[in-house]
């Protein structure tokens, strides 16, 4: 599902017009000014009882090889997004 049809999903579901929809995942995904992005941002986790929970994982500068050519290089720290998969979706599922 990409996000066009998750707006569509979303507006037929909860009776909203494609705009609202549209406001709404936005609001709620948008990478810039979007709820979660911006709590991720600010280091705090998200979390939705039974569907999983975000959160900012850092990673410490490392060293690591290039798969070609066997030389060591520098990896530097970097920050990403996590999500990890809530119980109750994951029995769902059933992962």
């Amino acid at each position: 599902m990409n996000k066009s049809e998750l707006i569509q999903q979303l507006a037929s579901r909860a009776d909203l017009s494609r705009a609202e929809a549209t406001k709404a995942v936005d609001a709620l995904f948008g990478v810039e000014g979007g709820i979660i992005a911006d709590a991720l941002r600010n280091g705090d986790k998200v979390q939705i009882t039974g569907f999983g929970s975000f959160e900012s994982k850092k990673r410490e500068a490392r060293k690591g090889r290039n798969p070609r050519t066997g030389n060591e290089i520098d990896i530097a720290a970097s920050t990403s997004a996590a999500f990890k998969i809530g119980k109750r979706l994951k029995d769902m599922l059933g992962a």
